[in-house]
């Protein structure tokens, strides 16, 4: 999620959509962010700040002063200590107060003494996100360099429906979570990934495949994604979305539609990741009609794939880095060290389907990386979006000692 040991200060402002806030929170503390709240007085009146404090592990601040034991709360100290400040819910008032330099109150003087990006996540009516002067106040934040989710679309607390939901938490921690993942270094660099598996017809209604998820590649898509860069993706079937919206998918079916869609793409690429279960035999003659049963037995004539892989990486350019995987049962670092230097990839990914928790259908794995000086780094069991985040920054690396 890329918003660990990240500080994020929470601004939240007097709106019914208050009660949001504390999903917010427990979501970005679940996600291992130092969180701060701030709140209006107004806020109050929705939430309490006994509720937001349970779960930032921290006191909830709202004045300058307290004056039961007259601490100050420091809000240049709380405007330089944020990474990122999430204004969410953020009212029309707010949003007008922060527009105009209105400082009169602990948020507003938190938001004008900011040097962290700050994201405004507006919520009201339709009329009121509609009218013109909120429309102007937007585009007068969004012209001092501030961040804007947009509300959703559904039924208002006044009964109408239209614009002006708060957007939902989750959402929010998704746009907060792709600003972090962003990498200078990614951006405009052209990634090739390969993923899921293959079938294979038999006949119009039977085929070979395997186990194959799609989701260790997918994961991998999304992060490259996140960081900046231009992704390709050849996919073989899979139920799995879409990983981010900037994703290119091109979907294939069998092994030899795999490699026409990897290669067409392959030479513009500055990375290649082959990460598909691609099978290694398909059938010699398809049947045009449904093979009907009879007999005891039945053979299969199987003639080999085409090597997508150990094809392509003939042609590798010096500049390109590739990368492939492999899935192995027995004797794992002599198979990989063979396929690392056979196929003339940069790195291999090993995966052992002896280590519990790795391999196909998991939503974890375990993998030990080893690069063309046979140097070999194992990492610890961990869910695939953390493994993928673990290969991105090998990439990244890489790419920084060019």
């Amino acid at each position: 999620m890329n918003l660990k040991g990240k500080k994020i200060l929470v601004a939240v402002s007097g709106s019914i959509a208050a009660y949001k806030s504390a999903l917010l929170v427990r979501l970005l503390v679940k996600a291992g962010s130092d969180v701060q709240v701030v709140m209006t007085e107004s806020a109050k009146e929705f939430i309490t700040p006994l509720t937001l404090s349970v779960l930032s592990k921290k006191p909830v601040l709202s004045v300058f002063t307290d004056r039961q034991d007259g601490t100050w709360n420091n809000h240049v100290e709380l405007g330089l200590w944020a990474d990122a400040i999430i204004v969410a819910p953020a009212t029309a008032r707010t949003l007008a107060k922060c527009a105009a330099g209105n400082c009169d109150d602990l948020l507003t003087a938190v938001y004008l003494s900011a040097r962290c990006p700050v994201f405004f996540a507006p919520a009201m009516d339709v009329d009121m996100y509609q009218h013109p002067s909120t429309k102007h106040n937007i585009d007068t934040l969004l012209r001092f360099g501030n961040h804007f989710i947009e509300p959703e679309h559904g039924e208002l607390a006044s009964g109408l429906i239209g614009d002006g939901r708060l957007a939902e938490p989750e959402a929010i921690i998704k746009v907060l979570g792709s600003f972090f993942a962003r990498k200078p270094i990614a951006s405009g660099k052209r990634v090739l990934i390969t993923a899921g598996p293959t079938v294979e017809a038999i006949d119009p209604v039977r085929y070979i495949s395997n186990r194959s998820s799609g989701k260790m590649g997918y994961a991998i898509a999304a992060a490259f994604a996140s960081a900046g860069a231009q992704v390709t993706l050849v996919s073989g079937p899979t139920s799995l979305p879409v990983p981010e919206p900037t994703v290119k998918r091109v979907n294939v079916q069998s092994a030899n539609e795999m490699y026409n869609a990897t290669a067409q793409h392959f030479e513009e690429s500055d990375v290649v990741i082959f990460s598909a279960a691609v099978a290694d035999y398909t059938t010699k003659v398809i049947a045009e009609h449904k093979i009907k049963k009879q007999g005891q037995e039945m053979t299969l004539d199987l003639v080999k794939t085409q090597d997508i892989a150990g094809t392509l990486g003939k042609t590798k350019k010096e500049n390109q880095l590739l990368i492939g995987f492999a899935l192995e049962t027995e004797n794992e670092m002599e198979y990989a060290m063979d396929k690392l230097l056979r196929k003339n990839f940069d790195f291999i990914i090993l995966n052992s389907l002896n280590d519990p928790g790795a391999g196909f259908a998991h939503d974890t794995n375990k993998i030990t990386v080893i690069d063309k000086g046979k140097n070999v780094k194992h990492f610890d069991l961990k869910n695939k979006d953390e493994v993928a985040q673990d290969i991105l920054n090998i990439v990244l690396n890489k790419w920084s000692e060019a």
